[in-house]
């Protein structure tokens, strides 16, 4: 099983704080960084420093990084154009000699919209699925080609489909709860299918409308990456553990019920519950980014045991 950080740093981190985390994960050979991409922090965060935009937070990684995946979890259709986006990813992903991910959604938090003049249309998925055309058919176009989109939403005439992205197909993900939609988006676009922050149980029936959309699309169901992101609060003992819980200020049992928490064997037991059910690759939700202490713990006493 992969294991990812994940970073939500809306709620308050600067980009130094996020090199040095992403430093930290490469070094502690974590597979990959992701992070959100979001504008204003939710909760009782305060967002200090301010907002950092996702895709130059991950230019600036793809030069102070050698190995691990970058990408996001997931980036709002709302924000940009998608011949934009495009380009922006492509760009990043030369930046970092192809290891680039996009995880691609439809924008859900109004606050955020509102908060910095981005228009929040109604009908968002319609949207979601125009973008996924246009991003991907003009990242495949030939050189010398051009790229043309005639849809409801958008409209691109003779576009040059320029830059190419330094991998040959950069890996899209696309993840949710939806039970018939979003399988179907992710039969026909995605390489990888995340759930966030769902039961074993939930996990398990989400992964099973996907793999049955994949197949009715005439896609073999293992085609696709299956995925879950998860908090994560782990110690070496319940005092730790509980010194975690508080200062993200969550609950232990909550934390164990609905994240991955408790002892390393109480967190590699759990993975395994997931695995089981055909998840392999977790993206660990890591919510106080000043504790690299954390990161050292599960590098040294989970990651090793998961195979």
């Amino acid at each position: 099983m992969d294991l990812r950080i994940f970073t939500e740093p809306q709620q308050g981190a600067d980009y130094d704080t996020l090199l040095t985390v992403a430093r930290a994960t490469e070094e502690l050979d974590f597979d990959g960084f992701f992070r959100s991409d979001h504008y204003v922090s939710m909760g009782s965060a305060d967002g200090l420093p301010g907002p950092t935009d996702a895709w130059i937070t991950l230019a600036g990684l793809a030069r102070e990084t050698k190995r691990i995946r970058l990408g996001t979890l997931m980036t709002a259709g709302t924000f940009r154009l998608p011949g934009v986006l495009a380009i922006q990813v492509a760009q990043v992903d030369q930046m970092s000699g192809g290891r680039v991910e996009l995880g691609l959604g439809a924008g859900w938090f109004e606050e955020e919209h509102t908060a910095y003049g981005i228009p929040f249309p109604k009908e968002r998925f319609g949207r979601l699925e125009e973008q996924l055309a246009i991003v991907t058919g003009l990242w495949e176009t030939e050189v010398g080609k051009t790229f043309s989109f005639e849809g409801r939403y958008y409209r691109l005439v003779d576009s040059p489909a320029l830059p190419k992205p330094a991998q040959a197909k950069i890996p899209v993900l696309i993840g949710g709860h939806g039970a018939s939609r979003t399988p179907r988006l992710a039969a026909r676009y995605a390489d990888e299918f995340n759930i966030p922050f769902a039961s074993v149980e939930d996990s398990e029936r989400q992964f099973g409308r996907v793999r049955a959309a994949a197949e009715a699309a005439g896609r073999a169901a293992g085609d696709l990456v299956y995925s879950n992101a998860l908090v994560v609060c782990v110690g070496k003992d319940d005092a730790e553990v509980a010194r975690r819980a508080a200062a993200i200020g969550r609950d232990v049992d909550e934390l164990k019920a609905n994240g991955l928490a408790g002892s390393p064997a109480e967190v590699v037991d759990k993975l395994g519950r997931y695995a089981a059910v055909g998840s392999s690759r977790v993206y660990l939700q890591v919510l106080d980014l000043h504790d690299l202490d954390h990161l050292e713990l599960i590098s040294a006493r989970v990651r090793p045991q998961l195979g």
